[in-house]
């Protein structure tokens, strides 16, 4: 590094490499100039200069000298290197790999090349290449640690596992018998346990467990040991001393699931399809002692209600649910759910609370005890009862339960956050909303209640409010930034809430900001490939780097990538129109109505530029650190998402996601249903077969598969006959594929159709799916499409009896098949006579404007809702409710109390 340069020079380019490594960067530059005063080429000094101008947001110039430093010194691995780091901090790790290729064809032993070359080469999975970096690094410095482990972990995640088993030997084999010393006892019983589960994977059980024993006395954690240890005891099928490890770690955490799951399989008393009599009697044996064991373990006493059945449950619920409303645990519903979905559990637990609530109000005790319990422990029974009906649909029910628990003890925050869930539920949104607004007003402390309260509002549709609610747990300041910089993923809830006011440029703006955070956490890796080498934690390195694979698979990203590509079909269906075509439509109006028109779009544009000036301000204000520095975020050019809507072809932007949903979510029914809907838009029939071949793949009985089936052989009905030899190819796929869906064998689509039908007659989506089919095969019949739907019944699931059935209708089906009468089938009346009778089954619904709903404006909750203070859905804006929210806030209004 700047060895062509006389003594004092090469001094200072010393100290340019230091000031950068120290991040002194006026120092640097100071001296870079000094430079090149008297040596205005020097190619490596110019590199440098600009490496530093990077670091000081001065991109541009940085990336002029670095390539006039490159084209003045082709052959300096500085240049190449500096010019691969400048790629790098923007992300472009491909050209930044050429690059320091580059450099080591100049000076291929250079270890900090090699260093940084390896970080990129893990980043981008270029594994072959990763493997032959490390081999480099440790045949150059084979007495470093780090590049022994490099190398191993290298051959590891090329699938080479026995390699880095070998790897890691020959590194023990450098190694001192009294190795390690005190100070690095955590990282080499990391090496050790990283060692062993190597083994494991490459199938070595024997080897692993001696492994295991023989460095038991230098690995430090004992836990993770043990855990080990059973591991393999298991796959070798010694269950008896497996049962034992599995004892010992049940006395130092006996609420750990995995151990109790553990220790039955070790029994054998464990299966997924089922237990007999016998077998659940040991087991029940088992845990009976086990709870004997560990009093105060809750999981010993939780499990066995998986498996006991009748009488058994009964007792066994009785004794676990007792002492938890007597103490009074809000998480009790939480935890006892999951048996919803046993059957027969639930009306077996009905059956128990309602026998407490009744002798809790009779004696003022549960049954068969002459203590008298606290008058709290009726308010959590009739907390639990809420969450019960509400789970079984029975929303009536459940709001009498909950309002009755409020008239109890009207200060715990639970029972309104469970009220506000009642009613998002039983379809009163802007209610919903109102109530848990009040919950966080209750307690302005707790970021929970104020996420539940955001939550609640993005669903009624009030994204303002919820926006102003969200950003009051952020740091003063740019507070939509600093909300968007925290990755909560708030973004889907309140893009869904644009999607359906029909305002697509800002609900595409919020789904794209999420596929922003998942590009960030997987750029949140690279810092992890040095600091985990070096730390030794091998184990969580490797399965970081796996979770990273699969990131996209997330249900967050699922999520927006799907919303982004309804909202491309939609842009795509109904085109944004163009500023010409405006500006043609406004020349067609009277000339008083033109005016208005101008002066309403000339009010909106100054509204927004002065929204746009106050964050600017508020951003520059707060933009100030502590060493007098500005740190002033780029203002947003396109807040309301209107450059998204200008595409040229919306259906190809769909596409880009659609192919990420395919790769990563392929088992999804949403996933191949969107394929489907751009394909036959884009008229891509084969592709558009695939889609629906993978749907009848995944659920061949979905409402959804049928309409797709039926639409796409109707479609392909209507074309005209082929004449390119494409088409003609085409045609014949089609011709070869149809015999072999069997829904169509040997049968016409309208015969397809009844048949499906017969088989779904009891359900309500599959009645709407026939009828929009049949409207589509015989436009006639459109009569008895909706005859259809109104001929089906809402049959009520049975309960024990216990305050009337459970609603089999679900709302938001009512809803689809409200709109599908609208939109599709064309017939008001029908519409509206649906609507009045789903008013009847969802009294609380303000989509049907039930009686009881806040869309009925002498009802209950329409008067909570209408009620400013409580956050009304009529302040779509904010308005008082927003200066309300803002007082509570920061608490401005408690001030100027004194104690």
């Amino acid at each position: 590094m700047g060895a062509s340069l006389p003594p004092k020079e090469a001094n200072l380019f010393k100290l340019i490499v230091k000031s950068y490594e120290s991040k002194q960067y006026k120092k640097g530059l100071k001296a870079a100039d000094a430079i090149l005063k008297k040596f205005p080429d020097h190619g490596e000094t110019l590199s440098m200069k600009g490496l530093t101008l990077n670091c000081m947001d001065r991109k541009s110039e940085a990336y002029d000298l670095v390539r006039l430093g490159l084209k003045n010194d082709l052959k300096s691995h500085v240049c190449w290197h500096v010019y691969g780091l400048l790629y790098r901090s923007d992300r472009e790790y491909r050209e930044a790999i050429k690059c320091y290729r580059n450099a080591l064809r100049i000076d291929p032993d250079n270890i900090e090349i090699l260093r940084d070359l390896s970080l990129l080469q893990a980043q981008m999975r270029d594994l072959i290449g990763f493997v032959e970096t490390r081999q480099q690094l440790l045949s150059l410095k084979p007495n470093h640690r780090m590049n022994w482990i490099g190398f191993a972990v290298a051959h590891h995640l090329n699938s080479n596992g026995s390699k880095a088993v070998e790897i890691l030997e020959a590194y023990e084999g450098t190694l001192e018998d009294d190795y390690p010393p005190d100070n690095e006892r955590c990282e080499h019983g990391e090496m050790l346990l990283y060692k062993i589960s190597l083994l494991e994977e490459c199938g070595s059980l024997e080897r692993a467990l001696e492994e295991l024993h023989k460095k038991e006395s230098k690995i430090v954690d004992k836990l993770t040991l043990k855990e080990q240890e059973v591991s393999l005891l298991v796959k070798l099928g010694r269950l008896e001393e497996g049962a034992e490890v599995y004892r010992a770690l049940l006395s130092i955490n006996p609420d750990n699931y995995r151990y109790c799951e553990g220790l039955q399989k070790c029994v054998g008393l464990y299966s997924e399809n089922g237990l007999s009599s016998s077998d659940i009697d040991q087991l029940d044996a088992l845990y009976k002692s086990l709870v004997q064991q560990y009093t105060w373990s809750s999981a010993v006493k939780r499990i066995p209600l998986d498996f006991l059945q009748g009488d058994k449950f009964h007792e066994a619920a009785d004794n676990y649910i007792r002492p938890l409303l007597t103490k009074g645990v809000p998480s009790l519903f939480s935890d006892l759910s999951p048996l919803y979905n046993h059957p027969g559990k639930a009306d077996i637990l009905e059956k128990l609370i309602l026998e407490l609530e009744n002798s809790l109000r009779i004696s003022g005790g549960y049954p068969g005890r002459p203590e008298k319990e606290p008058p709290s422990t009726l308010m959590w029974t009739l907390f639990f009862l809420a969450q019960h009906y509400d789970r079984r649909g029975q929303y009536d029910v459940a709001l009498s339960k909950i309002d009755e628990a409020i008239g109890h003890t009207p200060t715990v925050i639970d029972l309104y956050s469970v009220k506000s869930r009642i009613l998002k539920h039983a379809g009163d949104l802007p209610a919903a909303a109102t109530l848990a607004d009040e919950a966080r007003c209750m307690d302005l402390a707790d970021r929970y209640i104020n996420s539940e309260c955001v939550k609640r509002m993005l669903q009624a549709d009030q994204v303002a409010l919820a926006e102003k609610t969200a950003v009051l747990f952020t740091k003063d300041g740019d507070q939509h930034n600093n909300l968007h910089d925290m990755q909560c993923m708030y973004e889907l809830a309140s893009g869904e809430s644009y999607f359906r006011q029909g305002d697509l440029g800002r609900a595409l703006k919020k789904f794209l900001a999420v596929e922003k955070h998942y590009a960030d956490i997987t750029e949140d890796q690279f810092d992890f490939h040095s600091y985990c080498l070096r730390k030794m934690t091998l184990r969580a390195y490797v399965a970081m780097l796996k979770f990273q694979d699969r990131l996209h698979s997330h249900a967050y990203f699922h999520k927006a990538a799907a919303g982004a590509t309804r909202c491309y079909i939609k842009l795509f269906d109904s085109p944004s129109k163009s500023t010409a075509e405006e500006d043609d439509e406004m020349s067609k109006l009277p000339p008083s109505q033109r005016k208005k028109m101008r002066q309403k779009q000339k009010k909106a544009e100054a509204r927004a530029k002065k929204e746009a000036e106050v964050r600017n301000e508020e951003s520059s204000a707060s933009g100030v650190s502590k060493l007098g520095k500005r740190h002033v975020k780029p203002v947003d050019p396109d807040p309301n998402g209107e450059k998204l809507l200008q595409v040229e072809d919306p259906l190809l932007e769909a596409t880009k996601y659609l192919k990420l949903l395919q790769k990563h979510s392929p088992d999804s029914l949403e996933t191949h249903l969107l394929s489907f809907n751009v394909n036959m838009r884009k008229k891509k029939i084969l592709l558009a077969l695939q889609a629906l071949k993978q749907l009848l793949r995944l659920d061949a009985e979905s409402a959804d598969s049928h309409r797709c089936l039926v639409r796409f052989f109707h479609t392909v009905g209507t074309m005209t006959a082929p004449v390119t030899d494409t088409e003609k190819l085409v045609w014949s796929v089609l011709e070869a594929e149809r015999p072999l869906i069997s829904q169509l064998h040997e049968k016409s689509l309208t015969e397809a159709n009844m048949i499906f039908f017969e088989k779904h007659e009891d359900s309500l989506m599959h009645r709407a799916a026939v009828a929009e089919m049949l409207s589509i095969l015989e436009p006639n019949k459109k009569l008895e499409a909706v005859k259809l739907i109104e001929d089906s019944t809402n049959n009520p699931a049975p309960t024990n009896g216990a305050l009337g059935p459970v609603n089999e209708w679900k709302l938001k089906d009512c809803i689809a098949v409200h709109k599908l009468l609208v939109e599709v089938l064309n017939d008001p009346d029908a519409a509206l006579r649906w609507k009045l009778r789903c008013a009847q089954y969802f009294p609380c619904s303000t989509y049907f404007e039930g009686k009881c709903s806040s869309a009925v404006s002498n009802s209950v909750y329409g008067q909570i809702a209408n009620n400013p203070e409580n956050g009304g859905s009529n302040h779509s804006d904010g308005g008082e409710i927003a200066d309300f929210v803002g007082s509570n806030g920061k608490l401005e209004t408690f001030k100027d109390l004194t104690i």
